[in-house]
């Protein structure tokens, strides 16, 4: 039986750009459980660390769209150099502004200057969708780099965390700030896989975000994004109660390795279902899931519970990113996957936020009550919108009158 994934790898430069991208997009994965975990430990108030998180993924939601917007009209190369740079500095700004015990309002700027970070998630499935374009292999790439995201879910939190903990507070920012240069170098470095600036067509001076099933999506992910940001503060808060607050790195990587492994069987299925069914189902499954978080009382049980919550993430990104292939122009084809995954962004600074206040509160465990009200909203979005998502029977520049079309 031939094996989809050794298939997408056939193509020349596919296995450096991935690879490259996995590198570059650790620090998405370690900067805001970093944050967290560093200003817990120096200041010992989860709501300023919860807040300053907060304010870096909600800069980079809001940031990395324009971002990649740039991306399609002038290409990679041109504008990821800058902003890495950019980002960079910012990082280390926020790291020396922990250290010298600096005045909060200079944490919450060198945290949103921060959120210049562009959206490697999206660059790199670029590259997959200009290989293979209206294809079967576009699928089993999406779910691939899926995949890859819930490795970097699960090897960064545990990177950030545990060298914060061990070694010093700023150790977790500073590693995902050195992971951040090294491979932005080496991805931009892979030209022949740099996909072509494509002609903007017509509507070319409008956003990505103003096409309807965009908008859907991207606020389905700023729910879901709640669940996960929710999960971070609350895990490391729940550990610290128990007495093993390195344990959350462990907890956080059970929540990653479940959807690793759904990630993997669902990428390699050939479902004959439509895409708003299979996403119907992947939330309906992630808002089920978060009930059970209501009455963990150990890091085991967590653990346990984070796993079997783990199994709609991969499946509900792949079954996204589809949709937004669909529907988006080659032209918007970046921006309009980095407001669906920043969408998710702006939820993890919401949950993250919320969660940090309810714990100052009403203590550890009260954080998860933001993740039930993230999963059913997110179930509520899907089902109010699902007319709209449908696939178009249309061209791809058509707009939003055709969408209505196909909804009547």
């Amino acid at each position: 039986m031939p094996n989809p994934y050794r298939e997408i790898f056939r193509a020349p430069g596919t296995i450096g750009f991935s690879a490259a991208g996995f590198v570059a997009r650790l620090p998405l994965s370690m900067v805001t459980i970093g944050i967290v975990t560093m200003l817990s430990q120096a200041r010992g108030e989860y709501w300023l660390a919860g807040g300053v998180a907060a304010t870096f993924a909600l800069s980079n939601a809001l940031i990395a769209p324009q971002i990649s917007r740039l991306v399609d009209r002038h290409g990679q190369s041109k504008v990821l150099i800058p902003a890495t740079l950019a980002t960079i500095v910012a990082l280390i700004g926020l790291m020396l502004a922990t250290r010298l015990n600096a005045p909060i309002w200079v944490l919450f700027l060198f945290a949103g200057l921060a959120g210049l970070e562009p959206s490697m998630m999206a660059m790199v499935r670029a590259r997959w969708t200009e290989i293979y374009r209206d294809t079967p292999h576009l699928r089993t790439a999406f779910a691939f780099e899926s995949v890859v995201d819930e490795m970097v879910f699960m090897v960064g939190p545990v990177l950030a965390i545990g060298l914060s903990v061990i070694w010093f507070p700023e150790a977790g920012p500073l590693a995902a700030t050195i992971l951040l240069a090294v491979g932005m170098a080496l991805f931009v470095a892979q030209r022949a896989t740099e996909p072509p600036v494509h002609p903007q067509g017509a509507d070319s001076s409008g956003s990505a975000i103003r096409l309807v099933p965009v908008q859907i999506i991207a606020l389905l992910m700023v729910a879901l994004g709640a669940v996960f940001g929710t999960a971070e503060v609350t895990a490391v808060a729940f550990a610290e109660a128990q007495g093993n607050k390195a344990a959350a790195s462990l907890a956080l990587a059970a929540y990653a390795a479940g959807s690793f492994i759904t990630g993997l069987v669902f990428g390699a299925l050939r479902l004959r279902l439509a895409l708003t069914t299979q996403l119907l189902l992947a939330i309906g499954l992630a808002a089920a899931t978060t009930l059970p978080l209501l009455i963990v009382s150990s890091l085991w049980m967590l653990g346990i519970v984070l796993f079997i919550a783990g199994a709609s993430i991969s499946p509900t990104v792949i079954v996204a990113m589809a949709l937004v292939e669909r529907h988006a122009p080659p032209s918007k084809l970046t921006e309009g996957i980095t407001w669906v995954m920043t969408g998710m962004g702006v939820g993890m600074a919401l949950g993250s936020a919320l969660s940090g206040w309810l714990i100052d509160v009403y203590g550890a465990r009260s954080g998860f009550y933001v993740s039930v009200a993230g999963g059913f909203s997110a179930l509520a979005i899907v089902v109010a919108g699902l007319c709209l998502l449908v696939e178009p029977r249309r061209s791809v520049g058509e707009g939003v009158d055709g969408l209505k079309a196909n909804c009547a």
